[in-house]
């Protein structure tokens, strides 16, 4: 496991080069996408952290990778020098890290809000309106989708949870209805 202040290290050093050449969003974008296809396949990390696997095969998936991806050459040498020091495992949290550090420089908070159906553009926007009210600050919504909910959402900025669910209303309905 790499740990966290290696994976900070690493964010802040591209998140530095992002404002200097003036592609930060871009970069963050590519980094983010990258670390979703990596950390989606379970062939491509058995390739990849198979020390029985060639440095130069490992190289050259990565290079293909990044030439599918169509990633700018700043993103293309972070996965290589990644794939030369073995730590492409830490991929998803640098990824995370940099995300981070770019949405604090716009005094952006992101909300993880799980829905028991996918939210229409509609209801994500007033979501979204509310939440920026509840905080005082602005807020970007990254959704997924929990049919264990039964109905209603549940959103999450940092340490606070605001919890809509069905499933949620009726736990609380039953803890007053049945004596301790």
């Amino acid at each position: 496991m790499i740990p966290s202040e290696i994976s900070r290290r690493y964010a802040r050093a591209l998140f530095e080069l992002g404002q200097e050449q003036g592609n930060l969003d871009q970069l963050t974008q590519e980094l983010v996408s990258l670390a979703e296809s990596y950390d989606s396949s379970d062939e491509l990390q058995a390739a990849l952290e198979n020390p029985l696997v060639a440095i130069e095969a490992k190289r050259a998936i990565l290079g293909e990778l990044a030439d599918r991806s169509q990633v700018s050459p700043t993103v293309r040498h972070t996965l290589l020098l990644l794939g030369d020091r073995r730590r492409l495992r830490a991929l998803p949290q640098i990824a995370r890290s940099l995300r981070e550090l770019a949405d604090a420089q716009r005094g952006l908070v992101r909300a993880e809000v799980i829905a028991a159906r996918p939210l229409s553009a509609e209801y994500a926007q007033k979501l979204q309106a509310q939440l920026e009210r509840l905080t005082g600050k602005k807020i970007a919504i990254d959704s997924r989708v929990d049919e264990s909910l039964l109905a209603g959402v549940i959103a999450r900025i940092g340490d606070t949870i605001y919890d809509g669910s069905l499933k949620a209303r009726l736990s609380q309905i039953k803890g007053q209805m049945l004596p301790n």
